[in-house]
């Protein structure tokens, strides 16, 4: 199982070596980038707090982060209609050329990183990491009691 961490870990940290000459020549932190993109890809999730939740960017880094990108005209802040206590987030168009770099970036390293592998093996690992996903949601509604 132990395995399973190492792959985790090493393909986020391949992702950020990906994108360092971007974040670089940006002068943007690669969680800076990583918020851009994920609202980009993910407009439906648009407050921190289900930012957090997601990406598990502990929330007091990702506040500042956000606020650096709102105060470089990246993103912007407004309210959630019928919540005013949820603030959404939602990138500008002046975010929008390194979106489009960001998403031709994404694009090539899930080529790379998916070299080697048939339609049939992406399949049958998407079908996996699905009941994997199902039984961890089904887990974290479980009443746990030690026995």
């Amino acid at each position: 199982m132990n395995h399973n961490i190492t792959i985790f870990r090493s393909y986020l940290e391949a992702y950020e070596h990906f994108c360092k000459p971007l974040c670089h020549e940006l002068d943007m932190p690669q969680m800076a980038f990583d918020i851009m993109m994920f609202l980009a890809n993910h407009p439906e999730t648009c407050t921190a707090k289900e930012i957090s939740q997601h990406r598990g960017f502990k929330e007091n880094i990702l506040s500042v982060n956000i606020n650096k990108l709102v105060n470089e005209g990246f993103l912007e802040r407004s309210s959630v209609e019928g919540d005013r206590r949820k603030i959404r987030l939602v990138c500008t168009r002046k975010a929008q050329p390194i979106i489009e770099r960001g998403r031709r970036l994404q694009d090539k390293f899930h080529s790379i990183i998916k070299e080697g592998l048939t339609d049939e093996d992406l399949k049958a690992c998407q079908r996996y990491l699905d009941i994997i996903g199902q039984n961890a949601l089904r887990i974290r509604q479980m009443e746990i009691k030690e026995e």
